[in-house]
């Protein structure tokens, strides 16, 4: 595992934290918040969300969902803290780094992150961690921004690849469903969330 490339990612968003909710939130108010209300509000038993962040999806799960994030921000996660206290959840919450995660097999019935497997160093090892995690009948839900089919969209994605990469931490132009493939995960359902084939979310079973 390439642990230098990870400590840059956690530093950039150890560094970004405390402008990171402000940052995005036009377009969370206009997309992203729907996406994860009708992600995450249905799902009941336990729940690992890999890569909480600030804890943007905490309002949306409902009393039945058992829910535990990990993130590898310190100042990320300590933003998630507070909001979990603030809306009066139990979420159980801890600094871990989803390509070796700490749980034991078989533990989760459902696997959930939003625009995280964009930023992770090596995807294809943390999302063979989240198989391993996620119980036999238990469900994977990925929502993305992933590299268009189309050749224009895709163009544009990997010339802004690099300033995103480098200011924010995360890619813009990744095979994310290819990746999900390579690490023996069975997507049953992709669906186009917005901007053509850009935004989708991924749901998949061991």
């Amino acid at each position: 595992m390439n642990e230098k490339a990870t400590q840059r990612v956690q530093k950039r968003y150890d560094r970004i934290a405390k402008f990171y909710d402000g940052f995005e939130s036009l377009v969370e108010k206009r997309f992203f918040g729907k996406f994860r209300a009708n992600t995450f509000n249905k799902l009941e038993g336990k729940i690992l969300e890999v890569g909480v962040g600030t804890g943007k999806n905490l309002r949306y799960y409902n009393k039945r969902a058992k829910v535990t994030g990990i993130d590898i921000s310190q100042n990320m996660l300590k933003r998630a803290v507070q909001k979990n206290k603030d809306l009066g959840l139990n979420a159980k919450l801890y600094q871990m780094d989803a390509q070796k995660m700490k749980f034991k097999s078989n533990t989760f019935d459902y696997v959930v992150s939003s625009f995280v497997f964009c930023s992770i160093p090596e995807p294809i090892q943390a999302l063979k961690e989240v198989k391993r995690v996620m119980k036999k009948g238990g469900t994977a839900i990925f929502i993305e921004h992933v590299l268009s089919k189309y050749k224009l969209i895709a163009l544009l994605e990997h010339i802004h690849n690099p300033l995103t990469s480098r200011l924010f931490g995360f890619n813009v132009n990744r095979n994310t469903r290819k990746n999900i493939e390579e690490a023996n995960l069975k997507i049953v359902k992709d669906k186009n969330l917005a901007f053509f084939d850009v935004f989708r979310k991924f749901t998949c079973v061991k």
